[in-house]
């Protein structure tokens, strides 16, 4: 099943944001992970994010992490931030369960 994929206007945003190689390399993992085993969670690349309801899943490319939600057949990309940013925009943004 192939899934839809909506980045949201701030995942938009950070995405132009990266330098061009690491872009590439992210439009290439959300292309390779989340078009068809979105919720396929492994040991280092996608983890279900649990005591959150919102977002479900983290996506780990290289030094940044991909923050998104699957309902359905859409996977949407919340976010897009640094490693470094990652545990403080969960904590701004994310909604526990």
């Amino acid at each position: 099943m192939r899934f839809e994929i909506i980045l949201a206007p701030e995942a938009a945003e950070d995405l132009r944001r990266l330098k061009a190689n690491l872009r590439a390399t992210v439009k290439a993992a959300l292309e390779t992970h989340l078009r068809h085993e979105p919720t396929k969670t492994s040991r280092s690349r996608i983890k279900r994010l649990r005591g959150l309801s919102r977002p479900q899943y983290r996506l780990r490319v290289e030094e940044v992490r991909v923050f998104y939600d699957v309902s359905g057949s859409t996977v949407e990309v919340l976010t897009i931030v640094a490693k470094s940013e990652a545990e403080s925009w969960l904590a701004q943004f994310g909604s526990p369960e």
